[in-house]
């Protein structure tokens, strides 16, 4: 249990990260680089909406990252609740703004595709609205952390925030099934399948893989600024003590 209990402590994750960020850069660089150029250049548009459809390499990766982030991030503020372990809360803090990024960019190249296929910038579908409160968590989430002058009360307020949020993630999901939507079905992650076209899915698959592979790596290095600002704080302390 201590060996294990030593893995989780704010140094061993940053060793983590120095062995693991320049894999993830090459991964984000050619699976992300390579699937988005595959997708815009030499998959076959779609039979419905046209060449509309190639920004589907930039808005479901994100769809999906804006998610999956925040989950991490609800599962590690439960660990921190629960062990009071102070990397869990660190990692929190570097996950954020790389969600916070994703969710503005599927809002963003979401807003441009239902110009094209809706004729409108923005609806406020069921979807679509549970991706802006999506936002509105993780800017919460950065605005509840520069409330508490005390980092333990912060990361315990911060940890409670995003747990009680996470209740919007099954909404994301299941809001085109739920509620009448202008928003297109699940057509990659559901049962049966995906409905997607074998010459669109490849390039978007590995599209999906570069964008985990840049979100895993900028997390690592917003984990690295924060330990190094933690411990330049500690030091002017100590100096000033």
């Amino acid at each position: 249990m201590k060996k294990l209990l030593r893995l989780t402590t704010p140094s061993s994750v940053r060793s983590l990260s120095n062995n693991l960020r320049g894999f993830c850069l090459l991964g984000a660089v050619l699976c992300g680089g390579f699937g988005v150029a595959w997708g815009a250049l030499f998959a076959p548009a779609d039979y419905l909406q046209g060449e509309s459809v190639r920004i589907i390499y930039l808005h479901v990766p994100s769809a999906i990252l804006s998610s999956v982030l925040y989950g991490t991030m609800a599962l590690f503020s439960a660990i921190f609740l629960i062990t009071r372990l102070s990397a869990f809360a660190l990692l929190c803090q570097a996950i954020a703004p790389i969600g916070l990024l994703y969710t503005a960019l599927c809002i963003v190249t979401g807003s441009i595709w239902g110009k094209l296929s809706w004729g409108a910038w923005w609806v406020w579908d069921a979807r679509l609205t549970s991706l802006l409160v999506l936002f509105f968590l993780y800017i919460g989430y950065f605005a509840l952390n520069d409330a508490f002058s005390e980092r333990a009360r912060a990361r315990i307020a911060t940890s409670v925030l995003v747990l009680v949020g996470a209740i919007d993630l099954p909404i994301i999901k299941f809001s085109v099934e739920w509620w009448y939507s202008l928003h297109q079905p699940a057509s990659l992650l559901r049962r049966g399948g995906s409905t997607i076209h074998p010459e669109i899915l490849q390039p978007l698959l590995l599209s999906i893989v570069g964008a985990s592979f840049f979100a895993a790596w900028a997390t690592f290095m917003v984990y690295e600024n924060i330990s190094l600002s933690i411990r330049l704080q500690r030091l002017e302390s100590s100096d000033s003590a």
